[in-house]
């Protein structure tokens, strides 16, 4: 297993962006995720990314967490060759799930949530890329 990404919750991209930049990362490009009233980003950084998440609205997740005061650090994601098999072994080590079932994410990719409440405070996203399984 290893990180596939970091979710980084930002209010406003292009300045998101303008400061990874001067960090010298580059995008690999833009995608809404309707279901997620999302805008992504990734910045690859070694075999993993950064993922800049601006919602597209005042509904979804990331405008709710924005909305709650906080911002900078969303989520974890693990990479992981068969999602499914990754979370019958969380729900039998009794993790809290967010999702039961896999759903789709940015770039195609399977993904699921943890609740923090189970992964002390972090919420965790597995991640099954194509390719994958």
């Amino acid at each position: 297993m290893r990180i596939d990404h970091l979710g980084i919750a930002v209010a406003d991209l292009e300045q998101a962006l303008e400061s990874y930049r001067a960090l010298g990362l580059e995008p690999t490009g833009s995608e809404e995720v309707p279901e997620q009233r999302v805008t992504v980003t990734f910045l690859p950084i070694g075999e993993s990314k950064l993922e800049l998440l601006c919602p597209t609205g005042p509904e979804g997740p990331i405008a709710k967490f924005l909305a709650d005061g906080k911002k900078g650090l969303h989520h974890v994601a693990l990479a992981v060759d068969d999602i499914e098999a990754a979370l019958e072994k969380a729900r039998q080590a009794g993790l809290r799930l967010i999702d039961e079932r896999p759903r789709r994410g940015a770039g195609g990719a399977l993904i699921a949530f943890v609740h923090p409440a189970s992964t002390a405070g972090v919420l965790i996203e597995l991640c099954q890329r194509k390719g994958s399984h």
